[in-house]
């Protein structure tokens, strides 16, 4: 099964989360939403601590579960791929 696309739909996961976060953290106030957009750590922060949601924990978990997971699955199919560049050519048939 290839991977990168797997990492590319956990990324798409991570990333409607984290606009649901954003979108949040501005309608709360612009200066909560531009530290949320601008100070990585953050996010963190105003996730568990401000972020107030009827399906929260599903958001919560969709984020941290989908980078941890397009990560790892970003790395295995990188080092597949290279694995893949690296074997020699087939000999020629003649």
């Amino acid at each position: 099964m290839p991977l990168l696309p797997l990492a590319a739909l956990f990324g798409v996961i991570t990333l409607v989360c984290a606009v649901f976060l954003l979108v949040h953290a501005f309608r709360r106030s612009l200066g909560t939403g531009m530290m949320v957009l601008l100070v990585p750590c953050y996010m963190l922060v105003y996730a568990f601590s401000q972020f107030e949601h009827p399906r929260k924990h599903l958001i919560i978990a969709g984020f941290f579960g989908g980078s941890v997971l397009a990560g790892v699955f970003l790395g295995l199919g990188a080092h597949a791929f290279e694995q893949v560049m690296l074997r020699p050519p087939p000999p020629p048939v003649f």
